[in-house]
């Protein structure tokens, strides 16, 4: 008995599956988790480490080259990079591809260990590193909280507060805050006065440190009782900080002196600022909320929603919360227009298939091949616990063509054999029994075709692994339903047939006798035909040349991004006042709804594929909301001109989100050397090479990653005089330093907060600091007296040197980096490769191309071990299918002619071809070999009747015209509606066109090589 026998003869339990079927897919649907796009793992660690005084160079050798030289040793590097600041050390850690999100958490332990070692030999006074595993942590929902009429103190408060409330939210995982300016207690101390008061530096800063330190006085026993015995005397107000007490002798006399008579205590925040934000041009600060693993993000957002606006309600007027991005949102839209796209597919396939077959086979091919093949995939992916995203949710749009397929052939089996006088019962179990295995070898074959991106070891497998599993699953389920559904409802549902239909042969049309002859001279021609289409193949593949390529599309978000860059080492006071004159103009523009400006580094991730900028003064990024999608474009081409015309000083980038994997520069051209390379050659081949692209129109916002060098102010130590005065270098460097950012010299106790006492000279003297280094007076430790600095130094030197040293893979490079300029990457890259290559470089020296290039390039040799077991697996079946090698060769052979299709679509519509084209022809594969597959069956099934060969195959392929021409008709249609998607519409160009074609080719071409491989002779 087979399936379609089981079904009908245990109709009851049949039923009962199908009501099960319905109401566990509704239910399972509404389920579902949802998100934008795919789960992914950023597999990126960040170390941080400060070194205070140092140079970068010394920040390098001393720091950055040794906690590398330790990560070398780990088994699961890919890649490490780093960049050297003075003062700072940021390494990047990438892991290999192949430890996904599930395997992560034990490489950042081996991680931690690593560095564990490495910091007892790190350098003196370099800092604890800092080790940030969390890189990839998205914060879906970014919130701006501005005040109107209230201090920023005041503002603080209540985000701190909005933040407790929101981090209790279910589903919420974590808050964090952005923008929050630390706090700082400062001393503005006057030189004369400390000279007039006879007092030293070392005498208050002392004084400070020991009067507001945690006392251990111990315990006493009284009687029955252990006491603690805790001194008074910590500040518990700044103001009492100005009532300490400080000896010193005056006039001859010990006097008791105030901290008020010598300074002027401010409460304030950190001068200059780290970072600042602003949104719709007020200050503010922003909540990031990040939801929990597994989620529904939708839900999430809603409960926030929720939330947020009973805290509204307890908020004083002038408190201003307003959204920068809502990843429930993003997320609703993006399902609702995907819902839309396969609701309109559906009902355009249906429209086919009742216009081709007739309304009752149209809803019993709808029924049994898409609406429960549909609701059984929702149900095995609530249980395997995929998502509802852009992957899984295009996949059933690319699966729709295949999955009516089966149900067609059964359908259209059942009608001839009813329509021929057959019982239905009989007509129904023989239509459905007779080509079950085929059409499930040939239903296998078409879902292995995506296998190598599921067994994609790279960041494109685990974003676009569920195409995959979610086409296995449709397919197989459009298989088990055509055996058991379809059958049912066609004894149901289809017409008796017409009194003297049975006697008359449904092949003998006008199309069918047209199809005929066009077979019998492709046959009779095969030589001619066959090798004309072979030139229409070079053709194609000559003509794939001028076809655009691209690695991801660019997003359908309705947010632009803009980064600024001002010369290297501008302080960030300039930095957000030279920023206002951008707002001010995208804020005026009218496809903008909201500006949120981020300076002196970038904003938390609240998009997975874009990663923050790190911290520069001279950086900062603008995140716009737009109105429409079209706005985004409007936008991005009137402030690109609107900047290159009104920004000169500074580079500015204007770019919208892409999807996928992300690359922050698409062309990268990376120069290294040899371990500790010079950097003049570094600087001067990569001047070279920004040259080039300069050069061309075809490239815009060339920079190089080392930026300009900047100048320093370099006192030159005089180590004799010096130790004659008893002036060390830390004597100099804490004068120097109290004379414009000021030294820490203590700490103030604010509930739960611990804020720095700050001593630094007055406003008059700060600002002089620049140019009165050498009349400041330094005090020896342990001395009273202070003597000039110009005493212990030789002048001061103002020096050119390297801001930031960047490294990749423990050696020195630098990188030329720049974005195509209304061309593709590939383009631009292919434009400049042979002037690149003719850069002579020293020995020791190398090239290599990072960007859109490697990523595209990693990604599609990941590729290739999936390839090889997909490849295997297919040919297998179809060796099996048939027991011959013959029928393979022709399955094979046919398919690289859909390159015809793919060529001329590509070209005529000018849409570029990328990893989500590649896709498309993946499927075209599957489609392409499962119409062969059952024609050939169909071959193999008429010779078994007695016909002649040549008659097995010219029936064969008229009998399979409906079901082949309506498959691809649905599959053409059903795609039609994702050309409206920027994301799918590459996919969409490439089966659309390819399809056309491919049908043709199935149709003609493959009884035209059956028989010419098994010498068929034309009649």
């Amino acid at each position: 008995m087979n399936l379609a026998e089981i079904s009908i003869e245990k109709r009851a339990i049949t039923y009962f599956g199908i009501a099960l079927i319905v109401v566990g897919g509704v239910f399972c649907y509404f389920q579902l988790g949802q998100l934008e796009d795919p789960e992914f793992s950023v597999k990126t660690a960040a170390i941080t480490t400060t070194y205070p005084g140092a140079s970068a160079e010394q920040v390098e050798l001393e720091v950055t080259d040794r906690l590398e030289t330790k990560l070398q040793e780990m088994t699961e590097l890919k890649n490490v990079y780093s960049n050297s600041r003075p003062g700072l050390s940021i390494i990047k850690v990438d892991i290999k591809s192949n430890y996904w999100s599930e395997r992560l958490p034990q490489v950042w332990d081996v991680l931690r260990k690593k560095v564990a070692d490495v910091e007892p030999s790190l350098p003196p006074g370099a800092g604890k590193p800092k080790i940030g595993d969390d890189f990839g942590y998205v914060f879906g929902f970014l919130l701006a909280v501005s005040s109107d009429g209230f201090s920023y103190a005041e503002l603080e408060n209540y985000v701190k507060e909005m933040r407790k409330e929101l981090s209790v939210v279910k589903g919420v995982a974590r808050v964090d805050l952005w923008g929050v300016q630390e706090k700082r207690i400062y001393l503005d101390v006057s030189s004369a006065r400390l000279a007039e008061l006879n007092l030293t530096p070392a005498q208050f800063i002392q004084t400070l440190q020991s009067q507001n330190m945690v006392v251990d006085a111990g315990h006493v026993d009284y009687q029955t009782q252990r006491m603690r015995v805790s001194p008074t005397g910590a500040f518990l107000t700044p103001d009492e900080i100005g009532d300490l007490a400080v000896t010193s002798i005056v006039d001859g006399q010990n006097e008791i002196i105030r901290i008020r008579d010598l300074a002027t205590v401010n409460v304030g925040y950190v001068d200059p600022p780290n970072h600042l934000l602003r949104h719709n041009g007020r200050q503010a600060i922003a909540l990031a909320i990040a939801p929990a693993g597994g989620e529904n993000v939708v839900q999430v957002g809603s409960r926030i929603d929720h939330r947020i606006n009973e805290l509204l309600a307890e908020l004083p007027v002038g408190i201003n919360v307003e959204r920068i991005s809502w990843q429930s949102d993003q997320v609703s839209e993006s399902i609702r227009a995907f819902m839309i796209s396969l609701i309109e597919a559906v009902a355009i396939v249906l429209a086919l298939l009742a216009v081709t077959m007739g309304i009752r086979p149209g809803i019993i091919i709808g029924i049994s091949g898409l609406v429960f093949p549909i609701l059984g995939t929702f149900i095995v992916m609530a249980i395997w616990g995929i998502d509802l995203h852009r992957i899984s949710l295009g996949a059933l749009i690319i699966a729709m063509g295949m999955m009516v397929d089966n149900a067609i052939v059964v359908t259209d089996g059942i009608m001839v054999r009813i329509a021929q006088g057959m019982d239905r019962k009989q007509a129904a179990i023989e239509a459905a029994g007779g080509p079950a295995v085929p059409l499930l070898g040939a239903t296998v074959v078409a879902f292995m075709a995506f296998f190598p991106i599921f067994a994609s070891t790279y960041d494109t497998g685990e974003y676009a692994g569920s195409l995959f599993t979610v086409v296995a699953i449709s397919l197989l389920l459009s298989w088990v339903f055509c055996q058991t559904i379809a059958p049912l409802l066609c004894i149901a549902m289809l017409p008796e047939p017409k009194a003297g239909q049975a006697a008359t042969d449904p092949y003998q049309g006008k199309l069918y006798r047209s199809f005929r002859n066009l077979l019998g001279w492709t046959i009779r021609y095969r030589l001619l035909f066959l090798g004309s289409m072979v030139g229409f193949l070079a053709i194609a593949m000559i003509g794939f040349r001028w076809v655009p390529q691209l690695y991801f599309p660019d997003s359908s978000r309705l947010q632009v991004m803009i980064d600024y860059w001002a010369p290297e080492g501008t302080r960030i006071q300039q930095t957000d006042a030279d920023l206002k004159r951008i707002e001010q103009f995208v804020a005026g523009h009218e496809a903008t709804s909201s500006v949120s400006a981020f300076v002196g580094k970038g904003p938390p991730r609240f998009y997975l594929p874009v990663s923050a900028e790190d911290p520069n003064t001279s950086y900062a990024q603008i995140i716009v909301n737009t109105k429409s999608l079209d706005g985004v474009n409007q936008l991005v081409a009137d402030t690109d001109a609107w900047v290159k015309e009104n920004v000169p000083e500074a580079m500015v980038r204007v770019r919208k989100y892409a999807v996928g994997a992300f690359d922050d520069w698409k062309i990268e051209a990376r120069f290294s050397g040899p371990a500790n390379a010079d950097p003049d050659t570094l600087r001067q081949l990569a001047e070279k090479g920004a040259n080039i692209l300069r050069d061309t129109p075809l490239a815009k916002e060339v920079r190089v990653n080392w930026r300009d060098r900047v100048q320093a102010l370099s006192p030159r130590y005089n180590q004799e005089r010096a130790r004659w005065a008893g002036v060390s270098r830390d004597d100099l460097a804490r004068v120097m330093k109290r004379s414009s950012d000021g030294v820490v010299v203590g700490q103030y106790r604010q509930d739960d907060d611990l804020i720095p006492i700050v001593a630094r000279n007055v406003e008059s003297e700060r600002q002089q600091a620049a140019t009165s280094l050498d009349e400041l007076l330094v005090t020896p430790k342990l001395a009273t007296h202070s003597v000039p600095v110009s005493q212990v130094i030789d002048g001061i030197e103002v020096p050119w040197e390297n801001p930031i040293i960047w490294r990749w893979d423990r050696r020195r490079a630098i990188t030329v980096q720049c974005s195509p300029n209304n061309v593709t990457a590939p383009t631009l890259r292919n434009a400049v490769l042979e002037q690149f290559n003719a850069l002579e470089l020293p020995p020791g020296y190398r090239l290599d191309w990072d960007g859109e290039y490697w990523s595209a390039k990693q990604s599609q040799e990941a590729l290739v071990p999936g390839i090889v077991p997909a490849v295997v697996v297919m040919l297998f079946i179809l060796v099996a299918l048939f027991n011959s090698f013959r029928p393979m060769l022709i399955c094979i052979g046919v398919i690289p002619f859909v390159m015809i299709g793919i060529t001329s679509g590509m070209l005529l519509t000018q849409t570029p071809f990328g990893f989500i084209a590649l896709l498309g022809a993946m499927s075209l594969s599957g489609m392409m070999i499962k119409n062969v597959v059952v024609l050939l069956d169909e071959v193999n099934a008429n010779l078994g009747r007695g016909m002649t060969p040549y008659n097995a195959v010219v029936e064969a392929a008229v009998s399979r015209l409906s079901p082949v021409v309506n498959a691809a008709g649905t599959t053409v249609l059903g795609v039609l509606p994702m050309l409206q998607d920027v994301f799918w519409v590459a996919l969409a160009v490439t089966i659309f066109f390819g399809l056309i074609v491919g049908a043709l080719l199935t149709m003609v071409m493959v009884p035209t090589m059956y028989a010419l491989l098994y010498r068929i002779p034309a009649e």
